[in-house]
């Protein structure tokens, strides 16, 4: 019986190689470009500077391609709830991989899709996030909350998106 398992064993070990080694499944196996720490905190600080010198106290949020929080800062005298709508704006942008005022016009415009606001607790349907394009590839989001309408939010949203050399920079409309 134990030359048996011994061989069953080999099989199965034999098998295991060859497939790990065949070149179509190692063709399975995708890259994934990743949003740098240091680069995501210069963009996330000129964001905030741009608000800053616009006279806007904001927070800013970035997101990785998972929708987690990679950066998040509160400027001096901002509001608390700038917090979360800059988390929940990047996180849209992310996920939904346009930005947040498109989403909030055409959902004005067809109220049928009002079901994408209530997705999940982090969709917030508001101007002021954009998803983070490097290559072709969404690999992040960005939000700002706090300025006295989208449009100034829009604004240090695409400065920070020029410190990332992003695809895709956003004019406010």
């Amino acid at each position: 019986m134990t030359n048996k398992l011994h061989q069953v064993v080999l099989s199965i070990s034999a098998l295991s190689i060859c497939a790990l080694s065949n070149p179509v499944w190692a063709q399975d196996l995708s890259t994934q470009k990743i949003l740098p720490l240091e680069l995501s905190a210069q963009a996330a600080m000129a964001a905030v500077k741009k608000c800053h010198d616009d006279g806007f106290k904001v927070s800013v949020a970035i997101v990785d391609q998972s929708g987690l929080v990679k950066v998040q800062l509160k400027a001096d005298g901002a509001g608390p709830h700038t917090l979360d709508s800059s988390r929940r704006k990047a996180y849209t942008a992310n996920s939904l991989r346009d930005s947040t005022q498109k989403y909030a016009m055409l959902v004005a415009q067809k109220p049928e899709l009002q079901g994408l606001a209530r997705m999940n607790e982090n969709i917030l349907l508001l101007g002021g996030g954009f998803p983070i394009k490097i290559g072709g590839e969404v690999v992040g989001g960005i939000g700002v909350g706090g300025a006295p309408g989208i449009q100034f939010d829009e604004v240090c949203a695409s400065a920070a998106l020029k410190v990332l050399k992003a695809d895709d920079t956003f004019e406010s409309k």
